[in-house]
């Protein structure tokens, strides 16, 4: 008798660290299923990479039309003073859309594999895909290639409308050297600035 109701004394002992244990468990599961939800919720960047892609096929498009263009205008002949202008123009404004379409490459690129996944075939042994432009790890990365190649496409832009600028006297004369001046200051900055003689060296 007195064991058996030793028995029952113990049961409620037993039973309280078991509805204890309960609690955290399904704690646990709610925040485990809502990280996986919260987790999965990044591949909603998928969309700005795919538009990313799709405008940068469009850029190298515009600016292959562009360059066809210029050269229906050189094989269709005529003054070579009217037309060298002309022609310049439209080549640098092929090779500005081109830049831009490279951007919006990396641009894609880099957000797929920040925020989606690392792209392996542009690892596969043996290939060069992964250690040019292409290759983002981090988000600086990512940056730094954009800034430059932003920065050049906007010193090809700047050097388009150079073509176009009138040069009627001494002050426009030196708004021109001014403007070459500095698309040649911001070239060498975009190369590395005095950092790239230290590497040379």
């Amino acid at each position: 008798m007195a064991s058996h109701s030793s028995s029952r004394q113990g049961e409620p002992h037993s039973e309280g660290p078991q509805h204890g244990d309960r609690v955290p468990a399904r704690r646990s599961r709610l925040e485990m299923a809502f990280e996986r939800w919260l987790w999965r919720i990044r591949l909603i960047a998928i969309l700005p990479v795919v538009m990313s892609l799709l405008s940068s096929a469009t850029a190298f498009i515009c600016g292959t039309r562009i360059i066809l263009s210029a050269l229906k205008l050189l094989m269709a002949g005529g003054k070579e003073s009217a037309i060298m202008a002309k022609l310049l123009g439209e080549l640098v404004g092929g090779i500005d859309l081109y830049l831009i379409g490279i951007a919006l490459l990396i641009f894609g690129y880099g957000v797929y594999e920040l925020l989606i996944s690392d792209i392996e075939a542009a690892r596969i042994p043996g290939q060069d895909g992964g250690s040019g432009l292409l290759d983002i790890r981090t988000l600086d990365a990512l940056k730094e290639k954009l800034v430059k190649v932003i920065v050049v496409a906007l010193i090809v832009a700047a050097f388009k409308s150079m073509l176009d600028f009138p040069i009627a006297g001494p002050t426009s004369l030196l708004m021109f050297s001014g403007s070459v001046l500095l698309l040649a200051l911001s070239a060498w900055l975009v190369a590395g600035g005095p950092h790239a003689r230290r590497s040379g060296e």
